[in-house]
């Protein structure tokens, strides 16, 4: 028993990973304004130095932001006394091992610099390399910082020396342009001119007037809270193919008005997605059956554009609705469910 349910512990934390990766939406465009430390390398034989720079970027996906970076550094105690400064810029590929509040990342950047010391200037191509992390504060703010080392091949500043190896600390913040997809805005509550003309009215037949629905437009048979947004509803009608994960067509026609409904309903709640079985076979292959028809519920439904965060989940024979004994029963059994969490 143990063993069964450390194994359905683990596959329900595996399948909530992969919603929540899978639902990873957000495209904005961003500044972040960043200051350096630099360790100085090769032969300059120079002191470390400090400077700044602005990068501007994009997140592409869950995976990769794009950025763009100009930056201007300066140090001292360069060879026969005097300052260098290294002004120049890159263009960064920053690689996500996971996205969250703490977001750990690798960076590569080319680019060029130009280098100016004393009785010297010029212009050559860079290369980084480095690791960093963000971690948000707000939704519009982060909290940035990566270590690089960058190549650079200079035959200018010094007279023996033409490959530099120097270490480069950023430390700054991202600011994203525009709202945070999926965060979270509260719905105002009904203006009290419009009490009486809608005190009257049910639109969506869910059993709550329109003048204290909070959700209005809630599916069909769909079971609400006192102020009408939705708690649980029974997907009747999405059967599977037998002994299978794979959706009926039937279930799929049904699958799109649900989607329909969900992408213009206002209130975006995480929902978890049930897996329901009879009892016939052993426990074990019942558990297994139905996470994976309730995964590719979920599936099916990211497919139609839904932005909830979905979480695909199975239970098995353990909450029968119906007897078990008779075939009626047992259909009854074989249900997918919809529950929205609670904030």
């Amino acid at each position: 028993m143990m063993k069964k349910s450390l194994l359905a512990i683990g596959l329900t934390g595996a399948m909530t990973a992969a919603a929540q990766a899978g639902d990873f939406n957000d495209d904005r465009f961003y500044a972040a304004p960043f200051a350096s430390y630099i360790h100085t390398g090769g032969d300059r034989d120079a002191k470390d130095g400090w400077g700044g720079g602005l990068g501007v970027g994009k997140i592409i996906n869950e995976f990769f932001n794009v950025e763009l970076r100009g930056f201007y550094q300066s140090f001292g105690g360069y060879p026969g006394g005097g300052r260098g400064d290294l002004t120049g810029g890159s263009a960064d590929l920053q690689f996500f091992l996971m996205r969250g509040t703490f977001s750990p990342y690798t960076v590569l950047g080319l680019g060029g610099m130009n280098t100016s010391v004393p009785g010297h200037s010029g212009a050559t191509f860079i290369g980084e390399a480095g690791v960093g992390f963000t971690y948000e504060l707000l939704d519009n703010l982060l909290l940035r910082s990566d270590v690089r080392y960058r190549y650079n091949y200079d035959t200018s500043s010094l007279p023996n020396e033409d490959q530099y190896h120097d270490m480069v600390v950023n430390a700054g913040f991202v600011i994203p342009f525009g709202a945070k997809p999926g965060a979270k805005t509260e719905t105002p509550p009904p203006a009290p001119a419009a009490k009486l003309e809608c005190a009257g009215r049910d639109t969506d037949g869910d059993g709550v007037n329109d003048c204290d629905d909070r959700c209005p437009g809630t599916l069909k048979g769909t079971k609400v809270d006192e102020t009408g947004c939705p708690i649980r509803i029974e997907l009747r009608g999405v059967n599977f193919k037998y002994d299978s994960a794979e959706l009926t067509e039937g279930a799929k026609g049904i699958l799109d008005g649900v989607s329909e409904t969900l992408i213009n309903y206002p209130q975006k709640k995480d929902i978890e997605v049930q897996g329901h079985t009879s009892s016939e076979g052993t426990a074990k292959y019942n558990l297994r059956l139905s996470e994976r028809r309730s995964a590719s519920v979920v599936s099916y439904l990211k497919q139609k554009g839904v932005s909830n965060r979905l979480i695909a989940k199975g239970y098995g024979e353990d909450y029968p609705v119906a007897d078990n004994s008779n075939e009626e029963g047992r259909s009854k059994n074989r249900r997918v469910e919809l529950i929205w969490m609670s904030e």
